[in-house]
């Protein structure tokens, strides 16, 4: 029974931490502009076979260093285009409702989910492995060596990106605009450059998730992030939508939820319910959570702008 926990808390912090560094990025975007970017999700699909093909380019088997500079390079690839989507599909449509840009975000990622179809194929790609082999025994649970860089680079990245927006200038810009736009420009700030660093990191972190998930399972499809996306943007709400700590603690949260329903469903059936229902916890708690506190576990983080905006509505 010790091994069984053992195992399921550490298949529950891989998972659960590639969801939080994906529900990241919503909850970066959602933090600034009060934006649901769905089109993240495919952003964090795009991530995986830029990798892959970066890795390949690189002749990156066998060679770590090789494999982290194609991840890195991955990380700007997707970044610079989370910013071009930002300046021709958003930006221009700042100012209008919020129906208008949530309605652009879907059709951006409609056009990225298919372009990755038509360039890498339908068929699943058999993924190249980023991440070392090797495996622990711990209290009879096999630990592998790939779920212990798994963690420890969302862990990383997650820190770090803590780090810089409450420790930098560049952080005290970006919390000046998510508070207020108009104020933040009158003090100096230039908007448009600090939302286009957030479009730079969220989709950066969501393309490093993408090579992390896929070399964790082996295979990459360009329907991937479909699911993987809902599971994250339920990961941020969870945790309270604008909220950095909040989206680590609800992916965190999530994996744990799902790694042991899942692992429990067949015990507690019988087996008459197997592991193909892992999904039904997420959209559970999604569910719940939009019933009993929709701001979050840790609360909403808005700024006093929006909540101006909410009132007068």
């Amino acid at each position: 029974m010790t091994g069984f926990l053992v195992q399921q808390l550490v298949n529950a912090l891989t998972v659960g931490a590639i969801y939080a560094l994906i529900a990241l990025g919503y909850t970066m975007v959602y933090g600034v502009l009060r934006l649901i970017n769905f089109a993240h999700s495919e952003l964090f699909t795009t991530g995986a076979y830029v990798g892959a093909a970066l890795y390949l380019i690189l002749g990156a088997a066998g060679h770590p260093a090789l494999a982290v500079l194609a991840g890195l390079a991955t990380f700007c690839i997707v970044g610079a285009l989370g910013v071009g989507i930002e300046a021709v599909a958003y930006r221009p449509l700042r100012r209008g409702s919020r129906l208008a840009p949530m309605l652009s975000a879907l059709g951006v990622a409609i056009v990225i989910q298919n372009t990755v179809m038509l360039v890498a194929g339908k068929r699943p790609l058999h993924f190249p492995s980023f991440l070392p082999g090797g495996f622990f025994d711990v209290l009879g649970a096999v630990v592998t060596v790939k779920q212990i860089v798994v963690f420890a680079v969302a862990v990383l990245l997650m820190t770090a990106l803590e780090l810089l927006v409450n420790r930098t200038a560049l952080g005290v810009r970006v919390r000046a605009v998510s508070e207020s736009i108009p104020t933040a420009a009158l003090v100096g700030i230039d908007p448009n450059r600090t939302i286009s660093v957030i479009f730079l990191i969220g989709p950066g972190l969501g393309a490093v998730a993408g090579i992390l998930y896929a070399s964790y399972y082996g295979v990459a499809t360009f329907t991937m992030g479909f699911v993987v996306g809902l599971k994250a943007f339920t990961a941020a709400i969870l945790g309270g939508i604008g909220s950095i700590p909040g989206a680590m603690l609800g992916g965190f949260l999530l994996g744990l939820l799902e790694t042991f329903g899942t692992g429990l469903l067949p015990i507690l059936s019988g087996g008459t319910v197997g592991t193909e229902y892992r999904d039904v916890f997420a959209f559970a708690a999604l569910v719940l959570v939009l019933t009993f506190r929709p701001a979050g576990l840790l609360g909403e983080q808005v700024g006093e702008e929006a909540m101006v905006y909410k009132r007068d509505f």
